[in-house]
């Protein structure tokens, strides 16, 4: 404003000023008629004073129309956003369709989970109700003769032979153990939507977290499948692995150049994560993949057992009434009470849901490894994960505090130093 205040006063004087040469001027004519005209050249600095004047004025207005555009484009530039933090709309369909998948399948393994579980009750209460009636009928054909005797016999080893022929099929399947996996695809596939949903609302989503999304989700198919016939997993497998539903991380290779603190991070932190890694590995997970390797060899017994035993109840059974009669029926009677007891040992106690449990709390384990190692291999730290997120992270996950998840990593050092074994397992919710 006062510089239009000054434009327009050095605008007024010269045009005083020039209205003052022109009266001059006139003056000059009228008194001095004598003089050449060429001596008097008043005219041309008064056209040169005004045409300055109106230079300046032509460049005011310039600087202050370019003042204004500029303004309004720095007005412009704030309030429309930049098209690179605008996401791809195709990106985003896909998303959301991913998103709908898991949506589905969530549903799908919690359906199929407690059709599974009525499964494993439907199938013990039948099988044990089978054998002990089997049992009973043989006890009851050992005192008869004639008639009656043939009718218990043959009912009760034709009961027995179909027992055993539902134990095979159930032991083969093992119920509870596909419930326990069924549980666990839901409860992953639940934590996989919530993660597509975060990445939909936070930041702005690009093709690699589709292709994430995507590879997630068919790890997660791969590790809990839904149907029996081809696809279901060995109940029985020769080792006992910890079990793996996250794709498999390319191996990040480690950077002799980077920043090293930063980022949440610091030589302290990583030398925690390291030492937190150790205590994983030597007692947490190995310790679950033992107790597995119990749980499975008690498996297979008790999954062996029983139909061995309604099998040789059906052989004694079968001989009742004849010279070897009261032999016979003894074993029938207590093979098939044993059968009983061997049956609901297995399925009752859920032997086949511990041992699935066991090998999924293992796999817990090793992602959480696979995780830590993951970022502690990246040696530039602003390709990590923040260091006091991820350590809290760390710290909930095993169910410790901050403090708690320090001092056992300087337990696991100072036991190391001393070459020593640490008693302490990483975990406090397993």
């Amino acid at each position: 404003m006062s510089t239009l205040q000054s434009s327009s006063g050095v605008i007024t004087s010269v045009a005083y000023s020039s209205s003052r040469c022109r009266r001059g001027m006139t003056r000059a004519t009228i008194n001095m008629p004598k003089l050449r005209t060429g001596s008097l050249s008043l005219k041309l600095p008064a056209r040169d004073l005004v045409q300055e004047v109106l230079d300046m004025g032509v460049s005011l207005t310039a600087a202050t129309t370019g003042h204004v555009e500029k303004k309004n484009e720095s007005r412009a530039d704030s309030t429309i956003p930049s098209m690179s933090n605008v996401s791809d709309p195709m990106v985003m369909a896909k998303l959301h369709e991913i998103m709908e998948a898991v949506a589905d399948r969530v549903e799908m393994h919690k359906n199929i989970g407690e059709q599974r579980d009525n499964w494993n009750h439907l199938l013990l209460t039948s099988i044990n109700a089978i054998t002990l009636t089997a049992a009973t009928m043989a006890g009851i054909a050992a005192t008869s003769v004639g008639g009656p005797l043939v009718a218990l016999k043959l009912s009760s080893t034709l009961m027995y032979l179909a027992a055993t022929g539902m134990l095979v099929v159930m032991n083969k399947i093992q119920p509870s153990q596909l419930v326990e996996e069924q549980r666990n695809a839901a409860r992953l596939f639940k934590q996989l939507h919530g993660q597509v949903q975060r990445t939909l609302s936070c930041g702005t989503p690009t093709s690699i977290d589709v292709e994430e999304a995507m590879e997630k989700v068919l790890a997660l198919d791969k590790a809990y499948p839904l149907p029996l016939l081809g696809a279901m997993l060995d109940k029985f497998p020769e080792t006992v692995e910890p079990a793996v539903w996250w794709p498999q991380h390319r191996q990040r290779q480690e950077r002799q150049s980077g920043r090293t603190d930063g980022n949440g991070w610091s030589v302290e932190l990583e030398e925690e994560m390291r030492e937190v890694v150790g205590v994983l590995k030597r007692k947490d997970t190995e310790d679950y993949l033992r107790l597995g390797k119990i749980a499975l060899k008690v498996n297979k017994i008790l999954a062996i057992s029983g139909p061995l035993l309604t099998g040789l109840a059906a052989c004694g059974t079968a001989f009742v009434g004849s010279s070897h009669g009261p032999w016979a029926a003894t074993l029938g009677v207590v093979a098939g009470a044993m059968a009983s007891v061997v049956n609901t040992m297995e399925h009752g106690g859920q032997v086949g849901m511990v041992f699935e449990m066991y090998r999924s709390n293992a796999g817990f384990f090793r992602l959480m490894e696979e995780s830590i190692e993951s970022n502690l291999n990246e040696r530039d730290v602003g390709r990590r994960e923040n260091g006091e997120l991820f350590e809290m992270k760390v710290a909930l996950q095993l169910g410790r505090s901050l403090s708690g998840l320090k001092d056992l990593a300087a337990s696991s050092y100072s036991s190391s130093k001393k070459g020593e074994a640490i008693e302490e397992f990483a975990s406090k919710l397993f």
